[in-house]
């Protein structure tokens, strides 16, 4: 097979979360300018509006609708709108999130009360659990009948690192609900590869980004996540292409109930020298 047909995503419809910035607007620019059919779904109206604008200044087929995707029964709406307008679902991207507040750890490596366990509140546990678990929940319930009424389709979670290990920078509420949706990917995997339903996840490690109120902006705070990883750099959405394109194409046929990490090699671990650096 050629690799133009191998990595083949034209005309499918696609659906992404959380998809007006960030890693989201990454994922359906990849699909986008790769021939798909592209709905984006983002709560921020105004944002959504340009990101549309954006990607459809070279002839993409994309367009948005502001939903929030914690919205359980608005998404089904959308999707079952979508399905009855295209007549079918092929891939969706559950990618939207909220950060779950400061780690136990500060930027400079000293301990923050405000992120110590006891410390976190019910209120910040409720949201970012809602946020970052509930609304993958729904987007899994929401696309499953189609797909399995067409007995073929794509769910792609958006999950981090911190699913796989744990985080000195990052809030207990967002370690928490990335690793529970990291097992219910291999849950649903196994349940909806009987209708030849494929279900993985993308963990990404330090992007850049504004998740957790454009923190990132701080140099202190970058440099914490940049010696995270073993390139020694943050990365950038568009670095999140390339995963997005393969788990959506025919490439990806035997993949299943998986999480995939685009990380710089932060889960590989790290050297500590002698003289305290990270390397």
């Amino acid at each position: 097979m050629r690799i133009e047909e191998l990595f083949d995503v034209r005309d499918l419809v696609v659906v992404v979360t959380g998809g007006a910035g960030g890693i989201g607007f990454g994922i359906a620019n990849a699909l986008a300018d790769n021939g798909s059919k592209v709905l984006l779904l983002d709560k921020d109206a105004d944002r959504l509006k340009g990101a549309v604008t954006e990607l459809c200044k070279d002839g993409a087929r994309v367009e948005g609708k502001a939903v929030d995707a914690f919205d359980a029964e608005n998404l089904k709406n959308v999707l079952d709108d979508l399905v009855a307008r295209e007549g079918r679902l092929d891939v969706v991207f559950a990618n939207a999130g909220i950060s779950g507040g400061p780690g136990f750890l500060a930027a400079d490596g000293r301990r923050n009360p405000a992120g110590a366990l006891e410390a976190v509140s019910d209120e910040l546990w409720d949201s970012v659990i809602e946020a970052d678990l509930m609304s993958v929940v729904g987007m899994m319930k929401a696309a499953a009948p189609h797909m399995k009424r067409q007995k073929a389709g794509r769910i792609i979670v958006t999950t981090s690192v911190a699913a796989a290990k744990a985080e000195n920078f990052v809030g207990y509420p967002y370690i928490a609900a990335k690793a529970a949706t990291a097992h219910l990917v291999r849950q649903v995997g196994l349940e909806l590869a009987k209708y030849n339903v494929q279900v993985n996840a993308i963990a990404p490690g330090p992007f850049l980004t504004t998740i957790g109120g454009n923190r990132m902006a701080d140099p202190i705070v970058r440099r914490a996540f940049e010696s995270a990883a073993l390139l020694h750099r943050m990365a950038t959405p568009e670095e999140i292409q390339g995963l997005a394109l393969l788990l959506a194409s025919p490439a990806a046929s035997y993949m299943t109930g998986a999480q995939f990490s685009v990380d710089g090699g932060a889960l590989a671990g790290h050297i500590a020298h002698r003289d305290g650096a990270i390397g």
